[in-house]
C-alpha cells in the first residue's frame, strides 16, 4: 500500500490496496518456459548488492545482533528500507532454511480481476541484488498437487507486486543459496483461507516428508505484511485517521496495533486467534473492505494458518510466536538512502505514516 509513486503508474494508492475485483481474470494453471521475474521497485528497495551492503552497514548494531534462533515462520515488513530496514534485518536473519515459501500481499489485484484464490507464478528465477534467486522445484509440486480451485498462475500480477521483492534481497544476503516459492493472497474470505491453507499445508507436509526436509532448517515460511496505514492525507482522498493526527491520536493508532499484535500474533497460534485478526482488520459485512488498515489483512492470516497447520501435521503441535519488534515511519529513526541512489515511495508525516511488525514462530 505504500507505493504511491510506483502505483501512480497503474492506479491510485488506495485502489491498489483497496482492490475491487468483479470477476475472474485471464489466468492459467500451466507452467511456462524458463524466465526471470525482474525487479519492480528500484526506489524503496535495493537493486544492487552494493546498495544492500550499504543499507546493512547503516543498520543499528542492536538490529544485527545474532540470536542463535532459527524460525520456522516469520512476519516481515515490506515498506521502504529507509523506514524499516532494521526490522527486516532483525527478523529475517533468523530464517536459515534454503527453501523459503513467501506469502505476499496482492496490491492491485483488481487490475487483473483476481480474488479468492492463491496466486502463483511460473518464473523459474527472480532477479535480485546479488544475482538471480532460483524458484524452488517445490513450487512445481504445489502446482501439480494443489486443488485446482484453490490457485491460479498469473505472472503479470507477480511482476507488478512489490511485497515479496522487498524481502528477497535480505534472504539472499543471509543465504546466497536460498530458493523461494512465491505466492500472493488477494481478497479472500476466512472460510476459503481455512480450506486453501489446509490444502497447501497438506501438500507441503507430504512433499517435505517425501524429501526428508525439516521445518525451519530446510523449509521456512515468510509472510509479507505492513501494519497500520494511518493519516488524513495522501491516501487517495480517504481519511484513515479515526483517532486524529495529533500526537495523542497517532499514539492511539500505535496502541491499537499493539493490541492486535498481542491478542492475535504473539504466543500460541490457533485458527481462532487468526480469525480474530481478520475480525480486527476486515469488515464483517464485506470481506473486501478494511476494518483497520493493515496492508496484510489477507497474507497474514493465510500465511499463519498455513504455517501453523504445517507444524501440526509435521510435529503435532501449534507454533508459538515471539515479537521481534514494532515500529513506524514516524516514531523510529530512518536510514539515509539518497546517497546510494534510493529514496522514499511515500512520506513519513504525522498525517501519513505506516507501521511495521516483525514476528518469529517456532
Amino acid at each position: 500500500m505504500k507505493k504511491i509513486i510506483l502505483f501512480a503508474l497503474t492506479t491510485t494508492l488506495l485502489l491498489a490496496c483497496n482492490q475491487s475485483n468483479k470477476g475472474v481474470g485471464v489466468v492459467s494453471n500451466s507452467l511456462t518456459i524458463k524466465n526471470t521475474r525482474l525487479i519492480h521497485d528500484t526506489i524503496g528497495f535495493a537493486q544492487y548488492a552494493w546498495q544492500l551492503d550499504s543499507i546493512v552497514d547503516r543498520i543499528s548494531p542492536s538490529d544485527k545482533k545474532e540470536t542463535g534462533t532459527t524460525f520456522k515462520a516469520a512476519i516481515s515488513p515490506h515498506d521502504d528500507y529507509a523506514y524499516a530496514g532494521g526490522l527486516y534485518h532483525k527478523t529475517l536473519q533468523n530464517i536459515k532454511a534454503k527453501t523459503v515459501i513467501l506469502v505476499g500481499v496482492a496490491h492491485g489485484a483488481s487490475i487483473f480481476n483476481l480474488q479468492d484464490k492463491i496466486i502463483l507464478g511460473s518464473f523459474t528465477e527472480w532477479d535480485c541484488a546479488y544475482g538471480p534467486i532460483k524458484v524452488s522445484p517445490l513450487r512445481d509440486s504445489l502446482v501439480a498437487n494443489l486443488k485446482k480451485e484453490s490457485f491460479v498462475v498469473h505472472n503479470d500480477m507477480m511482476e507488478l507486486e512489490h511485497s515479496l521483492e522487498a524481502i528477497t534481497p535480505f534472504l539472499q544476503k543471509f543465504n546466497p543459496e536460498v530458493e523461494i516459492v512465491p505466492m500472493l493472497v488477494p481478497y479472500m474470505k476466512f472460510t476459503d483461507m481455512e480450506l486453501f491453507s489446509e490444502d497447501l499445508a497438506s501438500v507441503l507436509a507430504s512433499e517435505m516428508k517425501k524429501q526428508n526436509l525439516s521445518y525451519g532448517e530446510d523449509v521456512a515460511i515468510v509472510i509479507s505484511n505492513d501494519a497500520i496505514h494511518y493519516g488524513s492525507t495522501g491516501w487517495g482522498g480517504k481519511d484513515l485517521a479515526p483517532f486524529d493526527v495529533d500526537l495523542d491520536g497517532n499514539q492511539q493508532a500505535h496502541d491499537k496495533d499493539m493490541k492486535i499484535i498481542v491478542e492475535c500474533l504473539v504466543g500460541t497460534l490457533s485458527s481462532k486467534r487468526v480469525k480474530t485478526f481478520t475480525e480486527y482488520t476486515v469488515m464483517p459485512e464485506d470481506y473486501k473492505e478494511y476494518n483497520w488498515t493493515w496492508c496484510g489483512r489477507y497474507s497474514t492470516p493465510f500465511g499463519l494458518l498455513t504455517a501453523n497447520k504445517l507444524n501440526e501435521k509435521l510435529h503435532g503441535e501449534a507454533l508459538n510466536g515471539s515479537l521481534i519488534g514494532y515500529r513506524s515511519s514516524i516514531k523510529d529513526p530512518h536510514i539515509q538512502v539518497e546517497d546510494i541512489g534510493m529514496g522514499h515511495t511515500a512520506p513519513a508525516l504525522p498525517t501519513h505514516w505506516v507501521a511495521y511488525v516483525g514476528m518469529g514462530y517456532n
